[in-house]
This record gives structure tokens, sequence and C-alpha cells, in this order.
């Protein structure tokens, strides 16, 4: 490891930890099982009261392995991972990477329209899903070109891993509208395979040839333009932040961590999946976040880590039973997505005792980059550079760092930032810059350091909207929009919202044959049909044209501009 050079945050760093720390040598899947050797016995993840051993997960994910090799699946190989957090969700990821394969995690929030982006980009030819989500994956397929399409589909039913129904304990309990959900079990289309009977075959994987170099997760972000770009991370680029997650946390393998941040998201990726089998704790599962059954969890499960988004914390607090959740056993709560209310976080500590830790990073560096040290953590604030990494601000045309204080871009260098954007050779050279000889990855968000190198984020370069921890990229928005038969333009903004921090608006110039015939309404009705609903607007404003550049480039930051001077009053 070449020495990186000495900043503000080292006279600051925690004496309990290394600056650098030495990654084993191996492949993820390897993580897995050591850990099934080591504690075969040992619960990895409990669902509702039902509990998956180490074991156990490694005997499956070997005998989906098998089945993925007999349905001709070869090493480097994209599959489709499209579900909610289950227990079926890591034995899918394991069994992926058994068979060599690289895994394509998708957020099961997206509807067909959007789902066949993921089908044809990344060039797969399995996907494996939830009951639920089958109808949508076989919609989006019939959309594709048949030489482009699935052949096959692997789907489960989230009672595959429940309770027997009417065995649930009180205390694991979700809501009875998610428990219908998860009870559901709807037709499945025509060449669909069920899950147990995938498993049942028994088949065996031929040895793992796979190495640390070798492409092991593909998840999807979306930028300024065009559509969701593949991240591609390899099993060395991923393992730095498993290793540092326990280190950084202090978790062991006595922890028991509260799994609620969604397995596809790279942050619920890296510390409910990849971290956790690395040290061997337990999970408690929540496939949607209910804060009841959460607060009941907390005291069941002694509940000791727990990463999330902030908005999760404020709904726990607006619960009518929230003095009575017992948060006592929590020793790390942990998070970002989007800025820590203050008055939040003086709540926690006053009524809780609790710290929130808020950290940084984005799908390109594998979570973190930044994160504040527990015992010296600063609120709303993204931390420090941790093990490996150095971060700096720079001008964002210049590319010269600035000084402490001023505002600039955030560029980070660390063995934790992925190889490129698949299939964009261009995107990736554009994402890096040359420091002193080091790659560093631009993050387009800006932001200022202070005297210590704590990092501070106040704007983002990139045409971003952050909705509860969400990332809604406007240009992805607009060409679905695109696609409603009443619009004719749309430009797609952020707008205030005193819950989700920041909001999704639409400002939308009609066809002629819709106007004064359709209502915003309408328009939003039609986008929750068509899209995600995180990136569904939640405004809407009919406007006679868009105003555009001498270019004809419609002028999206005059609209943001406006829009933040009419919340502003």
């Amino acid at each position: 490891m070449s020495e990186l050079p000495v900043r503000p945050h080292h006279a600051i760093w925690p004496s309990r930890m290394p600056r650098q720390l030495t990654v084993p040598d191996t492949t993820l899947g390897f993580n897995l099982e050591v850990s099934a050797r080591r504690f075969p016995a040992k619960e990895a993840y409990s669902f509702l009261g039902r509990t998956l051993s180490f074991a156990e997960l490694h005997r499956q994910s070997l005998a989906l392995a098998g089945w993925l090799r007999a349905k001709g699946v070869q090493r480097g190989d994209r599959v489709l991972l499209f579900m909610q957090n289950c227990p079926q969700w890591p034995v899918a990821f394991y069994g992926i990477l058994r068979a060599d394969a690289v895994v394509v995690p998708v957020n099961p929030m997206n509807r067909a329209d959007e789902f066949t982006h993921y089908i044809t980009d990344p060039q797969a030819k399995v996907a494996i899903t939830t009951a639920d989500l089958a109808g949508i994956v076989a919609e989006a397929n019939a959309r594709v070109a048949a030489p482009q399409r699935l052949v096959h589909l692997l789907v489960t039913r989230f009672s595959d891993a429940m309770p027997d129904a009417g065995a649930i304990d009180p205390m694991e309990a979700p809501s009875e509208a998610i428990l219908r959900w998860l009870q559901a079990d709807p037709p499945l289309p025509d060449f669909a395979t069920r899950w147990q009977d995938a498993l049942a075959l028994g088949l065996d994987a031929p040895p793992s040839q796979a190495t640390p170099d070798d492409l092991a997760v593909l998840p999807y972000t979306s930028g300024t333009t065009g559509l969701p770009k593949g991240c591609m991370h390899t099993h060395r680029s991923l393992m730095p932040n498993v290793v540092g997650a326990g280190v950084w946390g202090l978790s062991t393998t006595e922890s028991v961590s509260l799994a609620v941040v969604p397995m596809f998201h790279i942050t619920g990726l890296m510390y409910s999946v990849l971290a956790s089998v690395y040290q061997g704790l337990t999970a408690v599962l929540m496939p949607r976040w209910d804060r009841e059954l959460a607060g009941r969890l907390f005291q069941r499960h002694k509940v000791t880590h727990w990463t999330c988004i902030p908005t999760m914390i404020i709904d726990l607090f607006g619960s009518p039973n929230y003095r009575s959740f017992d948060l006592s056993s929590l020793r790390h709560l942990s998070g970002g997505g989007a800025a820590m209310p203050q008055a939040v976080a003086e709540r926690l500590q006053s009524e809780f005792g609790l710290t929130f830790a808020e950290g940084y990073g984005l799908t390109e560096t594998a979570a973190p980059t930044h994160a504040n040290p527990p015992e010296r953590a600063k609120l709303q604030c993204l931390g420090i550079p941790i093990f490996g990494t150095d971060s700096l601000i720079v001008d964002p045309t210049t590319l010269k760092e600035v000084p402490v204080g001023e505002t600039g871009e955030i560029v980070s260098h660390g063995p934790m930032v992925f190889k490129g954007y698949w299939g964009h050779p261009d995107a990736t050279r554009d994402a890096f810059i040359d420091i002193g000889g080091r790659p560093y990855f631009r993050t387009g968000d800006l932001g200022r350091m202070d005297e210590e190198g704590y990092f501070f984020i106040t704007d983002r370069l990139k045409r971003m909207i952050n909705a509860s921890g969400f990332k809604v990229w406007p240009s992805e928005v607009e060409l679905l929009l695109f696609k409603c038969p009443a619009v004719q333009e749309a430009c797609v903004i952020s707008a205030r919202d005193s819950y989700r921090g920041e909001t999704v608006k639409a400002v939308v110039v009609l066809r002629d044959e819709a106007r004064h015939r359709t209502s915003p309404d309408e328009i939003i009705e039609w986008a929750r049909a068509h899209m995600a609903a995180y990136k569904v607007p939640r405004l809407v404003e009919f406007v006679d044209q868009l105003p555009k550049s001498g270019s004809g480039k419609v002028m999206w930051r005059l609209l943001q501009d406006r829009e933040q001077e009419a919340a502003a009053g």
C-alpha cells in the first residue's frame, strides 16, 4: 500500500483504528464459505422469526449455483436480482457469485418500462425475482427484441422463507397489509421456474474459478443524461468496505444488525449482505420499513447496529408508541443519503443517548468513502475520509485544490472506487482526474472541508434530486414522461418537502389535444403506473412552453431557480 499524503483529519484520527487496512486477497464467495465453516449453526438472518443459519445459507447458495450452471450460466455472465429484502436475496447473491457470474441488483420499485433496460444493457439471460414482481419481468421481457430476451426466470415466494401461516410471533409480525403482500402467491409466467423446485434438484456447481479481480457486482446508477449506467465492481473493490465496516463500527460476531435499507442499494448490500456475512453477525431482515415492527425488533433481538436513512428515525419518533421502544441495546447508529436534522439528532442524544454518525459515498465507491468517527461525530457532516482514502476539494473548472473552507467539487481516491461504467468508456474517462499520479473519482458533489479535515456537502454539480435518500435523476424521469400520451415536453426539477427534504416536480407542456382536458393528478397517476414510486412527481405544473437556450436546450436551471425563489418567499 502506498503512503497517502498527510491531511488535517489525520490529527484527529481515532487512535483505536489503523489508517489503512490489510484486506484479504480473496473473493466475496469465499467469505461465506469461511463463516459457514466457523459458525455453521449461527443465525445469519432472521426473517419474521424464522432463521437461516450460515451453513444453510451456504448450502442453498451452492444448490442455486448448480441450477444456474445447468441453465448455461458461465463465468462473467450477468444475472439480474430483482426483489425486496428477504433471506432469498443473500442466497441468490452468493449463488450467483458461486456460479462465477456477476450480480446485477435491480431496484424492486422499477416498473416494466424501466426494467427493459436492465435486460438489454448488461445482456442478461437469467433473472431471479419474487412472485409479486414476476409479472413486471415478463411484461418487460415481452417488449425486448427476441434475441435480447431473458431465457430463464427463477421465482421465489416470500413464504418460502417465512414461518407457517398463523405461526408468526406478534412481536415479529408486520402490519396486516404487509403480511398479505408477503403471503400472496400470484400466477407465474410460463417460462418461470419455482425457487423450491430449483433448490430441490441439489445440483452441484463446478469449483469456482473466480479471482479477486473478476467483476462481481454491477449495480446501476443514473447520471445527468441518458439511462442508468452499470458501475463495475470487482471482488477487490468491494472487499475494503466489507472489512472496514466492522472496524469502523466496532461490530463483532456477537453483534446484531437491523437490515431494513434495501439490499439492492449499495449501502444495504454492503452492510446487510457483504459485511454481515464476512463478520459472522446476525442480521434481522425487514422487507419494508414498518416503524412499529422496527420498534419491537430492537427489543426482541437486542439490535446493536443500525444503518439507516434519517427519515426512518424521524418516522420512528412519529410513532405514538415510540416512548415504549427499547433501544438500550443499540451501540452504533449510522447512515446517510440525506442530512440528519439537527433537532432530531439532539433528540436522539437526549432521549436515548445515541449519536448518529453520518457517512458519505456513492454507488461508484461501494458506499462509504467518508464517515464520522462515532466518538467524534459532527452534525450534518459527511465525516472524514476512511481507511486508505484520500479526498480533496477542487475547483470544478481548473481541477486545482481550493483552500480550506472554500467550496469546490469533492474528489476521492481509494481502494473502494469502481473500475468504470459498463459499456461507457467515455463516461469512465470523464469520471476521473489525475492528481499526483493517482486517479481521483469526480463525485459531482460540491462541498467544503473544515480545518480539522471534516467534509460537508453544499450543493451538487450533477442534476440530481435527493428524496429521502433516494436519488432521482431528472433526465430519467423526463424520458419516461415523454411516453405519456398527454405530454409534449417536460422538465423535472426539485421542490422543497418538509418530510422528504426534496421532492420531484414536473413542469409540463401538454399536447394540444390534451390541453384543458388533463389535470395534474392524471399526469401523476400515469407516472405511478410507469415508474418507481420514488421517481413519481409529487407536483405537476402546466406551462405553455419551457424556457430554452439559443441552442434549443431546456433551461432547467432557470426553472429550478424560480422554484427556489418561490419557496423562499
